[in-house]
């Protein structure tokens, strides 16, 4: 039997109107009740059912109290016999419900069509919009192979009808389809016989070259890298395409004509229907001069910060060398130090001023350090004046010429009217800028840059040094950018930030409120918050003498709060014998046998769908080229080693699988896939309940640095890239990010939470202190989760009290408090706070775009007022988490999970010792999904196999309460990753759980 719906489904969905109790009227027994199961099945699933098995045994039970049959009578009704087949000929005449015919057929692919060619792409969705249709139509639903055939069809003409309408509006703008034509046909004219024939090699190649530039990745932060992105977005620019081509047409369709066009070589582009071929490079062109303008941003950035911090380190080693010169200074401080511990109760005059050699020498001491502190300041700023002179202004000045940089606030107005003046200016060679000019200093040249940017003669008007004012102008250019105060046309992560916000906020308010699950009114908000900061604090401030752990005063040294950490928890003592048995039951597995079991029994590979439309390899070998491509990308060994084992696939074959194959999408898509295969194949008995709690936090990869992404990490101590994992309490990732080093973990945090798209309800995070901020909480507050944080320096976390009505309520923590929550700060901003919260939602922007609007600019109304959501629940948090043994062991165990899946990545990522091989960012990418789908691979076979193990009567008691507490299946002691790669899709792995079939279509089940 299927699995119980429960008392609120069964109710809903399988209770007889009067109507269908009516047609039972002439029926009795075994009869009976198939009849009422049959009908309640199909208003249900929108199908009849098939067999017995499909049936939820309490919908079964409930049907049959109403219809006066004993459930088990429906054992005896066959719903493959000819009555069966007649009662469901009768339901139809009595429902309206009918068999698809070939008419049909049509009509669904024509609504298909018409509901998706301008924006859907993903066959699951086209999917549930199929099934949606035939409900809606009474139509039940074909066989599997019919619905793939809709399905086909419908995305089929879908981007036929798409690629017309674009075709089309490049036809209208003039010269733009002969220029698309011309970056992969010598002759403009698309003759291009002479290239084929091979007797204009030279321009064929310079053709390629062109398109081989734009399709290029940026190199490392350098003058050449910042000097080669304009060259290319000039190159791009050049060709004309429209702005507004792509009007109306999807992120994603367009995503994927870029995908196409990038995964097709010259020679290919060639070969495809002009319109078809045209749109594709629009495509590429339309994207990448985003993503080149986003570069040149980063670049700029970049360049602005490598300027300052090479001034700084080699100022730096100059001083310290001056100061090891001055003799005395090592010996002085040695005195003073043997003075201090030989009479610590004694005072400074008569302890230290004597070892000093009196107080004189202290004073010179203090105004050498003085001196030498403004000296350093000073140098610093003359390197920096001469690096930029020398060396870096002639690509900064040439950036100013094809980035169009706008704001919206009249308070960077100054910085605006001053990269005009410069840009103006940028061929000059004098030393001062105009007298003539009206200069903005206020707001562009900071205090400590005024005596290097102005000169004053003994005679005439102050003058500004041209090259130290450029400077000036490009660092407070970049400090706007950073927060997005300032913004570039044309860009994408550095575009207008009034773009990030739902524009249907307005219209759609009601709904998104009740999405986020909060009040219209802002003081009812208020009074919910107050109420549980009163809630928490009161429990605290009452438990806190009874609480051996946690002690608050004002007499600490480091902070009012004294916390002693959670013991240990009990060692598990059975599971290494646990996994023990697994490896002599199963032996050493090779873990390329472990990702082809968890492709068969999951079809997660399924996911990953071609970039073109038409393709001709045999599915068989399409699953095994993806195997070995997965496994080469997620064990970084490389295609090349993979090749060479034992599977009857060349180099080149895997090669060309993986560029027309391999996306990010497809596989996140299959990570999903298998954590949700994972998740309902778990069984209650082993595991305990679903949890809705997950843990994230990041691991360092190095990674090579010829590229603008990979950056140096101070904690790590070396080059490379951050992975941002978040993992479930059994160990499931369900969601991975490929950050750079500076990337704040709390956005990325924010955003696995949201866009996991798995089945599990995330309603808790578990996080590091580097995964937590004010800011944080306050957004998480507003998404509807817990943000559940270990924070290292809790005993420096102050208190915000709920109003200034309890100055004296909460006198046990006294110490730790401050001051109240400003809750008008609040209510003022509150619709806004809801907008932001919903484009985090929703997706018009990623919560790290967000964060950079408000980090920078502390005076934003709606900055504060998140500040002061976030204050008041982290003071919620604080207060239950002091007090709360179990959530402190929680948070603690939630983190080791994440600790221990980090762990995993050194013996699955073994290849090239552990370093991203590559300087394209999309590669470091598809090797980390990798990864992530090659780890999850693991814990969902090793799932199977504990369970298989446990369900053996030898092992029915053995598992104490600390071993069930700390059972996980990320273990690898029975996995061979390295060696020859040898597949073999004949041999599968023994276990208890039997292999899904390839379900049919199964429509979504009817609302209540």
């Amino acid at each position: 039997m299927g699995r119980d719906l429960g008392l609120d489904g069964v109710v809903d969905h399988f209770t007889l109107n009067s109507d269908e109790a009516g047609w039972l009227r002439n029926k009795t027994g075994a009869t009976r009740l198939g009849f009422a199961v049959q009908i309640k099945f199909l208003t249900w699933r929108g199908r009849f059912p098939r067999m017995r098995m499909e049936l939820p045994p309490d919908a079964v039970e409930h049907v049959a109290k109403q219809v006066g049959v004993a459930a088990s009578e429906l054992g005896f009704y066959d719903f493959t016999s000819r009555a069966a087949k007649r009662h469901r000929s009768e339901l139809r005449d009595l429902t309206g419900w009918h068999e698809c015919t070939k008419t049909d057929l049509v009509k669904l692919v024509s609504h298909l069509v018409d509901v998706i060619w301008h924006d859907e792409r993903r066959e699951e969705q086209v999917r549930a919009e199929l099934l949606r249709q035939m409900r809606a139509e009474m139509i039940e639903p074909p066989t599997a192979a019919q619905v793939t055939t809709i399905i086909r069809s419908a995305l089929h003409q879908a981007d036929e009808r798409a690629v017309a309408e674009v075709a089309a509006r490049l036809a209208r703008a003039k010269d733009c389809t002969r220029r698309l034509d011309a970056l992969v046909f010598t002759d403009p004219t698309g003759d291009d016989t002479a290239a084929v024939d091979g007797d204009d090699t030279a321009d064929e190649d310079d053709t390629e070259s062109v398109l081989a530039d734009i399709k290029a990745h940026p190199g490392n932060v350098s003058l050449n890298s910042l000097l080669d992105e304009i060259s290319k977005l000039g190159q791009v620019r050049a060709v004309g395409v429209p702005a507004k081509v792509f009007a109306g047409i999807g992120v994603q369709v367009v995503g994927a004509w870029r995908a196409r066009a990038s995964a097709s070589s010259p020679s290919h582009l060639r070969r495809f229907a002009p319109e078809v071929r045209q749109v594709l490079l629009a495509a590429l062109l339309f994207q990448r001069q985003r993503e080149i303008t986003d570069t040149l941003v980063e670049l700029l950035n970049s360049t602005v910060h490598r300027i300052n911090a090479r001034a700084e380190k080699k100022v730096t080693e100059a001083f310290v060398a001056e100061f090891t010169k001055v003799r005395g200074k090592s010996g002085l401080l040695g005195k003073i130090a043997a003075a201090s511990l030989g009479a610590p109760e004694g005072s400074v005059r008569e302890v230290i001023y004597p070892a000093a050699g009196g107080e004189k020498t202290l004073k010179d001491l203090v105004a050498e350090m003085k001196a030498t502190n403004a000296e350093f300041a000073r140098s610093k700023r003359e390197v920096f004046k001469s690096s930029y002179s020398n060396h870096y202004r002639s690509g900064l000045m040439k950036l100013l010429g094809v980035l169009d940089f706008r704001s919206s606030n009249d308070q960077h107005k100054p910085v605006m009217d001053a990269l005009k003046l410069i840009e103006r200016h940028k061929d000059s060679s004098t030393t001062y800028l105009p007298l003539g000019e009206t200069i903005p200093l206020e707001g562009v040249v900071r205090k400590d840059w005024m005596e290097f940017a102005i000169f004053t003669p003994d005679k005439g008007p102050k003058r500004v040094m041209r090259t130290v004012y450029e400077a000036c102008v490009f660092q407070a250019l970049r400090d706007r950018l950073r927060c997005k105060e300032i913004w570039v046309v044309g860009a994408d992560k550095w575009r207008n930030p009034d773009e990030d916000l739902p524009d249907d906020f307005e219209v759609r308010r009601a709904e998104y409120y009740e999405k986020l699950n909060k009040p219209r009114d802002a003081k009812v908000f208020i009074a919910q918050l107050q109420a549980e900061m009163r809630a928490e604090l009161g429990a605290l401030d009452t438990k806190l003498p009874k609480l051996p752990w946690v002690t608050i005063s004002g007499k600490h040294r480091n902070g009012a709060i004294k916390f002693t950490e959670p013991e240990p928890q009990k060692e598990p003592k059975n599971l290494r014998k646990l996994k023990k048995a697994i490896r002599r039951k199963w032996g050493t597995v090779a873990l390329i046998d472990i990702l082809k079991e968890a492709a068969l029994r999951t079809g997660m590979l399924k996911a990953l769908a071609p970039v073109g439309t038409r393709e001709a390899i045999d599915e068989a070998k399409l699953l095994e080229r993806l195997l070995l491509i997965a496994y080469a990308y997620g064990t970084n060994s490389g295609i090349s080693s993979v090749a060479a084992g034992e599977h009857g696939h060349s180099e080149e074959e895997l090669r060309y699988t993986a560029r027309r194959y391999l996306t990010a999408v497809g596989l996140k898509a299959a990570g999903v896939e298998i954590a949700n295969a994972t998740f309902a194949a778990r069984q209650e008995t082993v595991w305990g309940q679903g949890t809705t709690t997950v843990a994230s936090d990041s691991t360092h990869f190095k990674a090579w640095d010829r590229n603008i992404f990979t950056e140096w990490h101070s904690r790590y101590g070396g080059r490379g890239v951050l992975v941002y994992w978040h993992i479930e309490k059994g160990s499931m990732a369900i969601h991975s990010q490929l950050l750079n080093c500076t990337a704040s973990e709390v956005a990325a945090a924010i955003e696995g939470m949201m866009r996991h798209a798995t089945t599990m309800q995330a309603e808790g995070n578990y996080v590091d202190s580097h995964g937590q901020s004010e800011i944080g909480f306050g957004l998480t507050r507003l998404l509807g989760y817990d943000l559940l944080p270990r924070i290292k320096q809790i005993n420096k976390v102050k208190l915000y009290r709920p109003g200034r009505e309890d100055e004296d309520t909460y006198e046990r923590l006294a110490d730790a408090m401050t001051r109240p929550i400003r809750w008008d700060v609040i209510e003022n901003n509150y619709d806004q706070l809801i907008k932001y919260a919903t484009a985090i939602r929703v997706g018009t922007a990623s919560t790290e775009a967000i964060l950079r609007r408000f980090t920078r600019t502390a005076s934003h109304p709606v900055y504060q007022a998140m500040l002061e959501v976030g204050k008041a629940q982290k003071t919620i948090f604080g207060a239950r988490y002091l007090r709360d043994r179990d959530l402190q062991r929680e948070i603690q165990e939630g983190l080791n999970v994440v600790e221990g899946w980090n762990g995993a990545n050194d013996i699955i990522f073994f290849g090239k010792s552990g370093e991203l091989s590559s300087n394209r960012r999309d590669q470091q990418e598809l090797s980390v999904l990798a990864l992530h789908l090659l780890q999850t691979a693991l814990v969902f076979v090793n799932t199977l196999m504990i369970q298989d193990m446990l369900a053996d009567p030898e092992w029915a008691d053995v598992l104490t309460d600390e071993d069930k507490r700390a059972l996980t299946p990320l273990f690898w002691m029975h996995i061979q990753p390295y060696g020859e790669v040898r597949l073999n899709m004949g041999s599968r792995l023994k276990l208890a759980v039997p292999a899904p079939q390839e379900p049919d279509p199964e429509p979504e089940p009817a609302a209540a």
